[in-house]
């Protein structure tokens, strides 16, 4: 957890996390089956990018990477 290479893998993640769930939640309204205004669709994205941030830095155990089994390759 004390590493670069950790931290940029969680952003990386908590930003996947935030586009899919608002791609998610707006797509859900466009097809009529969740009624998901912008303002509901970003406050749902950040809800969920900020549990991905507190589940890496949760299980930031034992490897190097956020996951409980990750390791975050070095790029030469």
């Amino acid at each position: 957890m004390n590493t670069t290479a950790f931290w940029i893998a969680t952003v990386e993640r908590a930003i996947r996390t935030f586009a899919q769930t608002l791609i998610a939640a707006l797509g859900l309204d466009s097809a009529g089956i969740v009624d998901a205004p912008w303002a509901d669709g970003l406050s749902l994205a950040a809800g969920a990018a900020l549990v991905a941030l507190l589940t890496a830095i949760a299980t930031s155990g034992g490897a190097e990477g956020p996951g409980l089994t990750e390791t975050v390759r070095r790029r030469l």
